[in-house]
């Protein structure tokens, strides 16, 4: 196989953890937002934590797609 091909698909199969980090904020948020519903009072308290860990899970979105970029580049 051509060397190039392996690029490409290690690019495309690191572009599944940009995928992936989309769905874990869309889980953090959801599971925030059912939680305010619950519990109103305590969701003051909790709103900085979900953002937190919506950062984190960004920031290894952004760490695939440097990833595939690295790959696909060099």
């Amino acid at each position: 196989m051509d060397p190039i091909a392996f690029k490409y698909l290690g690019a495309g199969l690191a572009c599944i953890g940009m995928g992936l980090a989309a769905m874990g904020v869309g889980n953090i948020f959801g599971n925030f937002l059912s939680g305010a519903l619950r519990n109103p009072s305590a969701a003051d308290g909790q709103f900085a934590r979900a953002f937190i860990g919506a950062a984190l899970a960004e920031g290894l979105g952004i760490f695939c797609l440097v990833v595939a970029l690295v790959l696909l580049f060099t």
